[in-house]
């Protein structure tokens, strides 16, 4: 293990200074370092998703000639193939990039069902895509070659390359981001009151990480059978297979409980719900400003009003909760109306140290599901 700052001045020493992705827990004290850093000694842009943060170490490379990092869990290594091999290939544009990619389900460590497919070929996914890479060494000196071999193999062929971050290599930064703690009420707190709100026929879908854990936890609390589709990958996806499921199911109520990060990764799904209006779908944003799941680093949601989004793009109703009082009459309001319609809760940044994670495996939660749709 090495510490983050002798992992910058391997970066520093290389000349990158120039930093953009989505967060990752694999290096979430490194992600904290360069929060830290960011306007002082490097910049450090946190995009909405991977493709754009390609994009973002494009236009970097064309205005300047230089070289950015892109950082992102190998769960998004499977959406950046697009600007990888239209963009910045050498048979394109011929851009160099330099991708940071932390692997989560590594063959032979524990980790969550799912990561355990992408874990197994994301070294081959390079391959395949040519791009030449490097397993970062847990050894400061050897790590520091390898990354200037990276960039140079980068900036020689003009194309990308990339380091890959196993979990612990990186020592604790200190201190850690601040969270924007936000206002109102708990994020759990707030899922059991909407939970408790409904007259129990509605089918949620329920967006990757804690929201779905806090949920889950609740049914189990309340001596309930867990019947609601919890992701646990795939974000950003949950207000589109709501989508799917309210066009299909037409007289039943469709909840999405959603995260303000993972509605950002995805947010033009806002205007397909809008477009098709389904009257049964409502969505439900439980907005911290941060990525919890992975360190708590900002999201740029503070920058966004949902609501203006939401009706911008067609959706026929949307409103703002802080407190138990206006999520209270914002759900019975909600609920009286046709969809679409978008509820943005503002919580707070917090979660419990003991929360668990769903009991049952994805298929079992799937066949659940299924059962209580029809």
């Amino acid at each position: 293990m090495f510490s983050c700052e002798e992992l910058f001045e391997a970066f520093r020493k290389n000349g990158l200074l120039f930093f953009t992705g989505v967060p990752d827990s694999t290096f979430k004290d490194w992600l904290a370092f360069l929060e830290a850093e960011h306007g002082k000694r490097l910049t450090n842009i946190i995009a909405c998703n991977e493709c754009e943060a390609i994009a973002i170490a494009a236009g970097y490379n064309l205005s300047t000639g230089r070289s950015g990092v892109v950082y992102l869990q190998n769960s998004g290594e499977g959406k950046t193939v697009n600007p990888l091999t239209s963009l910045c290939d050498p048979e394109v544009y011929s851009i160099p990039v330099l991708l940071m990619v932390g692997w989560r389900g590594e063959p032979g460590k524990v980790d969550e069902p799912e990561h355990k497919k992408m874990g197994k070929i994301t070294l081959k996914l390079l391959e395949v895509l040519g791009i030449p890479y490097k397993i970062l060494s847990a050894d400061k000196e050897q790590a520091g070659k390898e990354i200037a071999e990276m960039k140079k193999i980068a900036l020689e062929k003009s194309a990308p390359a990339a380091i890959i971050i196993r979990s612990g290599t990186l020592e604790k930064y200190s201190p850690q981001i601040k969270k924007k703690k936000g206002a109102g009420l708990a994020r759990e707190e707030a899922i059991k009151i909407v939970a408790g709100s409904l007259g129990g026929s509605e089918a949620i879908v329920s967006t990757t990480g804690k929201i779905s854990r806090e949920l889950f936890e609740h049914r189990i609390a309340k001596g309930e059978k867990p019947r609601d589709f919890y992701m646990i990958g795939s974000m950003g996806c949950a207000p589109a297979i709501a989508l799917g499921i309210a066009l299909q199911k037409p007289k039943r109520k469709v909840i999405v409980f959603d995260g303000d990060g993972a509605l950002l990764m995805q947010a033009g799904t806002l205007a397909t719900i809008g477009h098709y209006k389904p009257a049964n779908l409502y969505h439900i944003v439980f907005d911290n400003g941060s990525y919890e799941s992975t360190g708590g680093q900002p999201s740029v949601s503070y920058t966004v009003v949902f609501g203006e989004l939401a009706r911008a793009c067609c959706y026929r109703d949307s409103k703002t909760a802080e407190t138990r009082a206006e999520l209270e009459k914002a759900l019975k309001e909600m609920c009286s109306k046709k969809g679409p319609c978008l509820l943005v809760v503002k919580v707070r940044a917090c979660s419990r140290s003991d929360l668990g994670r769903p009991t049952t495996a994805p298929a079992e939660n799937k066949k659940a599901f299924i059962e209580w749709l029809k």
